[in-house]
């Protein structure tokens, strides 16, 4: 024996009538304050904004040291890089 039962009903009808609760005034307050917080952390994204706060340290692991340290590993990229043309060419590597 099989039952099959149609239910015409809005979802808002359904939730009164399954007794639970209304979230939408919640949920849009939620919402409008996630939208808030991600407008105000795009502005931190900005090129200028981002080295500023790169450069006095206030990002999480990207203070002074590491970009002194990044800057280091990219001289030593470079200096490579022009050693493997310079014996490609068939000259000596320069030595500075």
């Amino acid at each position: 024996m099989k039952i099959h039962i149609d239910i015409d009903c809005t979802p808002e009808e359904a939730r009164a009538f399954l007794g639970l609760p209304d979230l939408q005034p919640m949920q849009a307050a939620v919402l409008e304050r996630m939208q808030a917080r991600l407008l105000s952390a795009l502005d931190s994204l900005e090129p200028e904004q981002l080295m500023r706060a790169w450069m006095q340290g206030t990002l999480p692991g990207l203070g002074p040291e590491s970009l002194q340290g990044a800057m280091q590993g990219w001289e030593q990229l470079q200096k490579a890089f022009w050693s493997q043309m310079s014996a490609a060419a068939g000259r000596a590597p320069d030595k500075s």
